[in-house]
């Protein structure tokens, strides 16, 4: 039985250290360390919780290697992004302790599906040079302040929502990239800020997996600098379609 649950957080270690790398480069990591936390024994609403919280350390390392390339984007500053995401952190997370999560789990491939497929096709069909950005300033921060919502509620998906809005208002992958590393970061602090004293959290296997994204994070956000840009669409485009499909099939 020892045996057994030490390999599980061999498991969880890995499967943390793959999230927190994925999360730097495209998102999607809660999808790992979801079903990797609940092979712990714990229920879907604890995984949810700890995985919010273990994630974090490696969001802040993440934003450490790519924080020379964040901007402002379609006329917001940056610090207005920053307020925006940590506003909405704090109501997701609120409603995330005062209300059932299935009907917004039911959302989560469509959301998924959704910014997939804007973020395939800013990416990859042709576009005029002096056509303008999809957002706007004052749609851009709505998106912004919906996308830190749902992040503080759930947070699965939120790297392919916010890639998928930032580019829309006109930012290049890279720097896309590193504004969704540092705004899911704070939209997450303030989320771990209330969920640190929730009776939800399981310490341990959240101890174990905090190491492991805080590893992956930094990795991952230092190839942010240096991978080929096409390279990291093509490879956001490919992992948004298959955590698609998985999720609609696990939600049938």
């Amino acid at each position: 039985m020892a045996d057994a649950m030490t390999m599980t957080y061999v498991i969880l270690f890995i499967a943390s250290l793959w999230a927190g790398t994925q999360n730097a480069l495209a998102g999607g990591g809660t999808f790992i360390t979801l079903p990797a936390l609940m092979l712990t024994g714990m229920n879907a609403l604890q995984a949810n919780i700890t995985s919010t919280i273990a994630l974090f350390p490696g969001q802040v390392t993440s934003t450490w290697g790519g924080r020379g390339h964040v901007t402002g984007v379609g006329g917001l500053s940056f610090k207005t992004l920053v307020i925006v995401s940590l506003v909405g952190g704090i109501l997701g997370a609120t409603l995330l302790l005062v209300t059932p999560s299935q009907i917004f789990a039911q959302m989560v491939p469509w959301l998924v599906l959704f910014a997939t497929a804007i973020f395939a096709y800013g990416s990859f069909m042709p576009r005029k040079a002096d056509r303008p950005p999809v957002l706007k300033k004052w749609s851009a921060g709505i998106a912004q302040f919906g996308i830190a919502v749902y992040g503080g509620y759930f947070g699965g998906g939120i790297g392919f929502l916010m890639l998928a809005a930032l580019t829309a208002a006109g930012l290049s992958i890279r720097n896309a990239s590193a504004n969704k590393n540092v705004l899911a970061g704070v939209m997450n602090a303030s989320a771990v800020a209330i969920f640190a004293f929730s009776p939800q959290v399981q310490w341990l296997p959240c101890a174990i997996a905090c190491v492991g994204a805080a590893i992956g994070g930094w990795i991952g956000g230092n190839m942010v600098n240096k991978v080929n840009e096409k390279f990291l669409r093509i490879a956001a485009v490919c992992i948004g379609v298959a955590l698609t499909i998985g999720l609609f099939i696990r939600a049938s």
